[in-house]
């Protein structure tokens, strides 16, 4: 299928709403690595979900799925590995270079200057 279009979905999905909360149960699913049933084609994970509800392989039971098993556990337990101050989280690869960017330095007040 070159290109999805809603009313390709529609055949499948009884209304737009529940088609918006399958497509992106289904798009997130796949952006967390959960293997497709269509290949990605260059495509996002977005058009990836909308190509796999039109061709009839994804239905509403996508909705009773969880987006990725255990990856809310996952994220807990390396939020509370940064809080409490553990240091194995501080050895994975790229961790330091991650914490030199500008990204993760914390911003002073004195940092801050009018107009920015």
């Amino acid at each position: 299928m070159a290109r999805v279009t809603v009313e390709d979905c529609l055949e499948k999905v009884d209304n737009r709403f529940q088609l918006v909360l399958m497509a992106s149960r289904r798009a997130r699913q796949l952006a967390r690595g959960v293997e497709s049933y269509v290949e990605f084609e260059n495509d996002k994970p977005t058009v990836v979900a909308l190509r796999e509800i039109a061709e009839g392989l994804i239905g509403p039971e996508v909705l009773d799925q969880p987006v990725m098993e255990g990856w809310e556990h996952d994220l807990e337990t390396r939020r509370r590995r940064v809080y409490i101050g553990e240091d194995d989280i501080a050895d994975e690869p790229g961790f330091r270079d991650a914490e030199k960017s500008r990204a993760f330095k914390p911003v002073r007040d004195e940092d801050e200057q009018p107009g920015r």
